[in-house]
């Protein structure tokens, strides 16, 4: 069973910056493209950004793109997700995944782990 544990969550000022990371265990860390989701107050998880195994090929979701860089070290086992110009609407629980990517669709494959909560103050 895959465990993934996500951190770097906190309360930023509107314009700032925050770097999530999310360590996943087990051995096949390296052999599937992982994706960061998060969850508003109220609203249904979406999709944030996937990254495909090696790193080669990344997509973002439109409302994030030019602000977020999703980035990966295969020997931690750990993605990572850099956040800068943080909106108030950006603020939501934030999870990772490993997931089944056939671009757009991208499924998650795990249980969802705990989360790291992002709060933008405007």
């Amino acid at each position: 069973q895959v465990q993934l544990v996500e951190s770097g969550g906190g309360l930023v000022q509107a314009g700032g910056s925050l770097r999530l990371s999310c360590a996943v265990s087990g051995r096949t860390f390296s052999m599937y493209a992982m994706g960061w989701f998060r969850q508003a107050p109220g609203k249904e998880r979406e999709f944030v950004a996937t990254i495909y195994w090696n790193g080669g090929t990344i997509y973002y979701a439109d409302s994030v793109k030019g602000r977020f860089t999703i980035s990966r070290d295969n020997a931690k086992n750990t993605v990572y997700l850099q956040m800068n110009s943080l909106k108030p609407e950006d603020t939501a629980v934030y999870y990772c995944n490993r997931v089944l990517l056939s671009w757009p669709r991208v499924n998650p494959l795990d249980a969802w782990g705990q989360g790291t909560l992002v709060t933008v103050s405007s």
